[in-house]
């Protein structure tokens, strides 16, 4: 009977977590049917069926995390039996031995000699073995692991799986929930057994720490950004007249107005580094093994900020896309980033990426490389400046824009070249258009 794996979804994939399944057992399966959705360590993809039939087991349930190339389902032609139908968590899980099922030696086996006259006891301790697996709560096999490790009661969990069964979310829920409450009962239980003494009226309470699991996004920010510290970066800054890009920007969106368009400084930023990118082909490229990858295709990232984490989707040939194509484009991406809904080709690809804190009102900062990029734009906040212009002081706004860069790709002349022609570009604007 085919099975179906989880396949390897993006080029830095090493597990996916099944979140949801989208058919049943029995169901009538179809080449291109979605039967579940996966969420890797980019996005949530759907997994879709390449056999015909009909879907007689799953063999993981919703939640678990499970290696690239594992089996996560069967399809078949329905005549397998029924009670196969019962998910199950990854094989390797299985073989870890399970103290809190009744062990085997529990009831004798049939083959082994009984006293005359026990028979019927015999029976007794079966039948009170089955009572007892009956009134167990359905748990998986990691599940059990994890509460016996954390000394938590299965039977006092509810379970947020299919039919009621207990999870891996069940016990760690369990687990943050016995933490937050323990120190809590220590303080009750010694005030009631020593005597209450007078509080001064300027004490305080403190208050508890509290756990919180790292989200899929926030477990891949932090892997990915561990990752980009074990390459050499160094950092270069440039100061920015931004005056012209300003009031160009305030043209545009004025003859764009009627067609709903509107562009943003970044998509200025985004567009500019592309053109330059192109004269730069050394900043174009990634460290791979012993040589380097000069990139063919100028596809510019955009880091979007999340409530748990960072993403960074793509704009593909940004340096022959105009700048409303640009601006429309990177408004629906970061729309979708913040619904969970980029696919994985929106996020793969990336050459060169911007990272803009400006509307934060960050002056200068320094971004972190997005492997196997070699570079990263950093964009402060435009503030005014006074600037002497023909004996008298005025504001003009300025702008820091700091390049890091991978020095096993490039030199620092080589950057610097790079970053001296970005700016030049954005403070005669009419250059990005070219």
């Amino acid at each position: 009977m085919p099975e179906v794996f989880m396949p390897r979804l993006s080029d830095t994939m090493e597990e996916g977590e099944l979140t949801t399944w989208r058919k049943k057992v029995g169901d009538q399966i179809h080449k291109g049917d979605v039967l579940a959705e996966i969420e890797t360590d980019k996005a949530t993809m759907d997994l879709e069926a390449f056999e015909e039939g009909t879907l007689e087991e799953i063999l993981v349930e919703e939640g678990t995390l499970v290696p690239i190339g594992q089996a996560v389902a069967i399809i078949g032609d329905g005549s397998a039996p029924s009670e196969k139908s019962e998910p199950t968590e990854p094989a390797a899980e299985e073989a870890e031995p399970d103290t809190e099922e009744p062990a085997a030696e529990t009831a004798q086996p049939a083959a082994e000699e009984e006293p005359a006259g026990e028979p019927q006891h015999t029976e007794a301790q079966r039948s009170e073995v089955q009572e007892s697996d009956a009134a167990r709560p359905r748990t998986s096999p990691l599940a059990r692991k994890i509460a016996r490790e954390n000394n938590i009661e299965l039977d006092t969990l509810t379970g947020t799986g299919p039919q009621g069964r207990i999870v891996r979310a069940d016990v760690e829920e369990a687990i943050a929930a016995a933490k937050t409450k323990a120190p809590a009962q220590a303080e009750q239980a010694q005030g009631e057994q020593a005597p209450l003494a007078p509080v001064p009226a300027t004490s305080t309470s403190t208050a508890e720490d509290t756990v919180i699991p790292l989200s899929r996004v926030r477990r891949i920010t932090a892997k990915r950004l561990t990752e980009s510290q074990a390459v050499p970066h160094f950092f270069l800054t440039s100061v920015v007249d931004v005056e012209k890009l300003v009031a160009f920007r305030a043209d545009i969106n004025a003859e764009l107005a009627s067609a709903g368009i509107k562009v943003s400084i970044n998509d200025l930023i985004v567009r500019a580094c592309a053109v330059t990118l192109r004269n730069h082909p050394a900043v174009n490229s990634s460290f791979q093994d012993d040589s380097l990858l000069h990139h063919q295709r100028i596809n510019v990232g955009i880091a979007v900020a999340l409530e748990d984490g960072l993403v960074v989707p793509v704009v593909a040939d940004a340096d022959q896309k105009t700048l409303s194509s640009i601006a429309a484009e990177t408004v629906a991406l970061a729309g979708r980033a913040r619904e969970g809904k980029l696919s994985l080709s929106e996020m793969s690809g990336g050459t060169f990426t911007i990272s803009n804190l400006g509307m934060f009102g960050i002056d200068q900062f320094t971004a972190v490389i997005n492997p196997p990029e070699a570079a990263i734009l950093a964009v402060g906040a435009a503030t005014p400046e006074p600037v002497l212009r023909d004996g008298a002081l005025v504001n003009v706004p300025k702008m820091k824009i700091t390049l890091t860069a991978d020095h096993r790709v490039l030199d620092g002349a080589t950057a610097a070249a790079f970053l001296r022609d970005v700016t030049a570009i954005l403070q005669e604007p009419l250059r990005i258009v070219l």
